[in-house]
């Protein structure tokens, strides 16, 4: 399969993993990481959507063509983990999850991610472009706080709302 990824592609989300912020993400996104598979709050945000996350594999994978089983099977059950711990702690009436690949595909950073979005009747999600911009590091904290508290939690419930 072809390779999307410019030459000398420096990948946001490799950095990232490594422990290095980039100016838009930082490690303080992170909400949860197993040998396999890593969550973050994403820096970019839809207008109805806020603490929208994503899920990527550790090492680095372009897209869905490319990724082993393995790694592939370890971001699937983190997306669900994810998806409860939303469900559990935004509030949200649902959550949908989408993943892009290739330029035709709407893929724009060249490591495979899993969007994992809050939903809430009448969002409008898919009829919205993001926000300009990126979402700033304060406002995301109170989101990963949430997935954090959901995940480290022996119960696995935290309360918060939108």
């Amino acid at each position: 399969m072809e390779s999307h990824e410019p030459p000398g592609y420096h990948c946001p989300f490799c950095n990232l993993l490594a422990g290095h912020g980039d100016g838009v993400a930082n490690v303080e996104d992170i909400v949860r990481r197993t040998e396999h598979a890593a969550a973050f709050v994403s820096p970019r945000w839809w207008p109805r959507n806020p603490g929208h996350v994503l899920v990527v594999p550790t090492a680095h994978h372009e897209n869905l063509y490319s990724i082993p089983a393995e790694a592939y099977r370890a971001v699937g059950d983190l997306v669900r983990e994810v998806a409860v711990a939303i469900r559990a702690t935004y509030g949200c009436d649902g959550v949908s999850t989408r993943q892009h690949n290739e330029p035709a595909g709407n893929q724009d950073v060249w490591h495979l991610h899993v969007h994992v979005f809050p939903r809430y009747e009448g969002d409008r999600l898919y009829q919205s472009p993001p926000l300009p911009g990126w979402a700033d590091p304060a406002d995301r904290r109170v989101y990963a706080e949430r997935l954090r508290g959901h995940f480290t939690s022996s119960s696995g419930s935290s309360t918060g709302a939108r």
